[in-house]
């Protein structure tokens, strides 16, 4: 019987050696996308102060339940929905959340905290008024874009929390949000950049129009979410009217 030789032998270990060092072939797109959405998940959830980590099962079943929420409505999931979904057993998504509103608090708690956030490291109170009101819209707008599922569930849930807490401090961070877009309002007047206007109704109706982005956003539309919202900003910085018809608006009503 043949044996091999010293060079075949060493030939045989430099190729097994090369195979085993070789790169892993980079992850294909729908995966990359998969990855990113779990990682805006976690960063979501993290922000919101989740006490568990975020990762593994526990990302999957808010993921699943994320989207279950947003589609059905937080009434139209039950806990075994979830379970099927994610292809595990009611004991084991037990283990992990007791209830729907243990799954519902760290996900509209992180929604409404990471949102304001994020807007609030955008906004630079040294640039002129209406920049500021672009950013806090253009940025809300990137954030939907960015977490929809999340938003759309956060939105449907709001107000489910049975712990009054909880539901509280959800409702101070959103007040938050909206100081912040009132506080624009009232330094652009201040400055004589923006008209005098009761602030609390116009920062009321542009919530309004933002907080309906999840009703009227199509993802499948030509324009983005963002470039939807900084048109809303600019018709509600100029207003709808030719500047001919305005002034022949304001001559008439003198």
């Amino acid at each position: 019987m043949n044996t091999p030789s010293e060079e075949t032998r060493v030939a045989r270990a430099a190729a097994k050696s090369k195979t085993a060092e070789a790169p892993e072939a980079p992850p294909t797109r729908p995966r990359r996308r998969a990855v990113a959405r779990t990682e805006d998940l976690v960063s979501i959830l993290e922000v919101g102060g989740y006490d568990q980590p975020a990762q593994g099962r526990i990302v999957q079943i808010f993921e699943v339940a994320c989207r279950m929420f947003a589609q059905n409505g937080f009434d139209g999931v039950s806990m075994r929905d979830i379970a099927l979904e994610c292809g595990i057993s009611k004991a084991t998504l037990y283990h992990y959340f007791p209830d729907k509103d243990s799954l519902l608090r760290p996900l509209a708690m992180g929604v409404t905290k990471a949102l304001y956030l994020h807007v609030a490291r955008h906004d630079d109170p040294a640039l002129p008024a209406a920049d500021r009101l672009r950013s806090l819209i253009g940025e809300t707008a990137r954030f939907f874009d960015r977490h929809r599922w999340a938003w759309i569930a956060s939105a449907s849930t709001f107000w489910n929390d049975p712990e009054l807490r909880f539901r509280r401090e959800r409702i101070g961070w959103r007040d938050r949000y909206e100081r912040l877009l009132r506080e624009i309002l009232e330094a652009g007047v201040a400055a004589g950049e923006l008209r005098t206007m009761d602030v609390a109704v116009a920062g009321r109706m542009i919530l309004g129009a933002v907080n309906w982005m999840a009703r009227w956003y199509d993802p499948k539309g030509t324009l983005t979410a963002p470039e939807i919202a900084l048109d809303f900003c600019d018709m509600v910085l100029g207003g709808i009217l030719v500047p001919t018809a305005r002034g022949r608006r304001t001559r008439a009503e003198g």
